[in-house]
């Protein structure tokens, strides 16, 4: 007799392998009704989950790597939210989350599992693990590897859509990059930019408030001219800011502004408007991903929803007036 799978009890069930895999592992973001129709179905199958890999997804004394590129800041507001939220849910379980930097080949003792933030495409991260034999889930999204991300090219057009709702046709995207979030952000603004007919200027910054400033403020001194700007990150949308003030600007009289990541706490004098992604949620999915994929699972992935959360940086452009040689 064929013994059962994941993949029939989620089938069976009619919901997705992950609900499936959260009331196996006994996680308590499921339902009632749902657990106990995917608890019917797993009875009426057949089905038992294998002792042995649930004692290996989760053994004390495991260390969970989260792995950032070499010129990923440790200490970035959201790097800080996402380990927090790592820490809420491993500690429990005695799993030790550790920060790995840039070549992953450089490290002595690779950790149980790892988590991989901000890849690029073809990511050589991904494939050393997977040649170590060393179970990863991406943050981001990559076809043959277990993935969960935030959906940026959705939330990139939300964020566009709303500098479009007030009337902006002049749109400056900031944080074009190498990054996997940098490109889907980019191309979720594009999206919405081209199908309104804006004239579009595309700024290459990273994540950081210092660059979002250089960046800004090079383009205007140049006699760059934008009413509405979309940041790929808060923090880039905090030093966006901050040049366009220091250039006499009014925010968002004069330039409206838009951020993503919903952070809680920015130097700002004013709300940002923001894209907020769901941090938790993203590492419970990133987390029941990981025990499916150290139990020997086929790998998946799952997009986790984005909403935006208005605040005070953007105004209608029919207000906007022209300092700073604005045409």
């Amino acid at each position: 007799m064929i013994r059962p799978t994941i993949d029939d009890i989620a089938r069976a069930s009619g919901v997705s392998k992950g609900t499936v895999s959260r009331v196996i592992n006994g996680h308590a973001n499921v339902a009632a009704l749902t657990r106990e129709r995917v608890q019917e179905v797993m009875s009426r199958l057949g089905y038992a989950p294998d002792p042995a890999a649930q004692h290996l997804s989760w053994r004390t004394g495991h260390t969970l790597g989260l792995s950032l590129a070499s010129d990923d800041p440790l200490l970035s507001p959201y790097h800080v939210l996402f380990r927090e939220a790592v820490e809420r849910h491993t500690a429990p379980l005695g799993v030790q989350p550790v920060f790995l930097r840039g070549d992953l080949r450089e490290v002595r003792r690779l950790p149980s599992a790892v988590l991989v933030l901000h890849a690029v495409e073809d990511d050589p991260r991904l494939n050393f693990l997977r040649e170590r034999h060393v179970p990863a889930v991406l943050i981001g999204h990559q076809p043959g590897f277990c993935w969960v991300a935030p959906d940026d090219e959705g939330g990139a057009h939300l964020a566009t859509s709303e500098l479009l709702q007030a009337g902006h046709r002049r749109l400056a995207y900031l944080g074009r990059g190498p990054s996997q979030v940098a490109r889907d952000r980019e191309r979720g603004f594009l999206r919405a930019a081209h199908t309104a007919g804006a004239e579009v200027t595309v700024l290459e910054a990273d994540f950081t408030v210092l660059s979002g400033y250089r960046a800004v403020r090079r383009a205007w001194e140049s006699g760059v001219r934008f009413t509405g700007c979309f940041a790929q990150s808060d923090e880039s949308a905090v030093g966006a800011v901050a040049a366009l003030e220091d250039l006499g600007l009014r925010v968002p009289r004069d330039v409206s502004v838009v951020g993503f990541d919903g952070l809680p706490e920015l130097p700002l004098p004013l709300r940002l408007t923001t894209v907020a992604q769901d941090i938790p949620r993203l590492v419970r999915t990133a987390l029941d991903l990981m025990q499916e994929a150290m139990s020997g699972q086929p790998p998946r992935g799952e997009f986790v929803p984005v909403h935006l959360v208005p605040g005070a940086t953007v105004s209608s452009a029919s207000g906007a007036s022209s300092p700073g040689g604005m045409p």
